[in-house]
């Protein structure tokens, strides 16, 4: 006998149509009229960590003894078979199974006529651990924004306030200043504010892709200028191109947030010479908008300690942090992202000279109405 298989009401097919309850991702229990479990599929005998034979048959209270979380028996609290015959059924709630281990219920009662008997009651269980992942997740960028947004802030407010309050005992330079890092202050929290926004729509799949052509070689050469004009010495960087790239279309100020994250990377946690190799790619990512496998790959290496091996399946999730040195560990997982976005692919790993690489594929992209 299978998990999927029912007592007396046929096979899997006559509760759910073609479908196989074994099939499921959730766990499907399903009763009959005299509370009898006919349906017990693969995913609820694995979280009620039971076996078929011995839920198949049983009465529901007893193949599925489920607690709330104040200890009392679920089953009698609820009664799905007497009560008013106007319920339809009970919303996902937070029960317990023996050993105090949580589970996610849901029940649908069904009549075969309005105000009638209840024939058949449908009970869906899933796991909280991706529950509890979603929650922990949350938390942790709630805790990092308001983190992130302390220090600027602080900032801001004590600046502002001794401007006002004793203007006339500064100096023209030292306003200047104070100026300056209020400026500066709220330049970060702008950027963190944007970060969000991208995970945000990243994460519901809205992110927009406004395409243009894009000189990806001039783009790098801009993001370099910019670190030598912070200070960074143009020796620093080694850009290299080969020749000819093909014609690339893609969101510029996009493709500008992935090369400024991955350059501050680079040389904020790395060391040395910061190499940018730009050249064709053959299979550029793959995905919907390539166009016959062709596109633009670039690789970003550093010659710092690179990133432990057993760390890299972790670099592109949320709050990744390959140091000490600040951040919001957003970048990356933003970046991936962006890429993928596009319809392209990025990878992690470990550069000639010993230090971290990435390296990212972009199709060429063109808009349909251009082919």
């Amino acid at each position: 006998m299978t998990r999927g298989t029912s007592r007396g009401g046929g096979p899997p097919g006559a509760l759910l149509g073609a479908c196989d309850p074994d099939d499921l991702p959730d766990g499907l229990v399903v009763a009959d009229a005299l509370g009898r479990v006919v349906c017990f599929n693969a995913a609820a005998c694995r979280i009620a960590r039971t076996t078929p034979e011995e839920a198949l048959g049983a009465p529901l209270e007893r193949a599925l003894p489920l607690e709330d979380l104040t200890g009392r028996r679920w089953w009698s609290v609820t009664d799905p078979y007497g009560g008013l015959a106007t319920r339809t059924g009970q919303p996902e709630r937070n029960l317990l199974l023996p050993g105090n281990r949580e589970v996610l219920v849901a029940a649908r009662y069904i009549r075969e006529r309005p105000l009638g008997p209840v024939g058949k009651v449908v009970v869906t269980l899933r796991g909280t651990e991706a529950r509890r992942r979603t929650e922990r997740s949350h938390a942790e960028l709630i805790a990092t924004v308001a983190h992130e947004l302390r220090s600027p802030l602080t900032s801001v407010k004590g600046f502002t306030a001794t401007l006002l309050a004793k203007w006339e005992r500064f100096t023209d330079d030292q306003k200047r200043l104070m100026l300056e890092t209020v400026d500066a202050d709220a330049g970060r929290v702008t950027r963190l504010i944007a970060e969000l926004l991208d995970i945000s729509r990243i994460d519901s799949g809205r992110l927009e892709v406004r395409r243009q052509p894009v000189d990806i070689a001039a783009a790098v050469g801009r993001h370099i200028r910019a670190h030598s004009s912070c200070g960074q010495s143009p020796d620093r960087f080694v850009a290299r191109i080969r020749r000819p790239l093909p014609e690339l279309w893609a969101d510029p100020d996009k493709i500008d947030q992935v090369l400024g994250n991955l350059l501050e990377n680079a040389v904020r946690h790395g060391e040395g010479t910061v190499t940018i190799d730009i050249a064709p790619a053959d299979g550029a990512g793959g995905g919907e908008d390539a166009d016959d496998g062709k596109g633009t790959a670039v690789t970003v290496s550093d010659e710092g300690p690179g990133i432990p091996e057993e760390s890299m399946a972790r670099v592109f999730t949320r709050f990744w942090r390959g140091s000490k040195r600040g951040g919001t560990g957003l970048g990356l997982y933003i970046v991936k992202g962006i890429v993928e976005a596009h319809g392209g692919a990025i990878t992690v790993g470990r550069a000639p000279s010993g230090g971290a690489q990435f390296r990212f594929t972009l199709p060429v992209g063109t808009p349909p109405g251009l082919l």
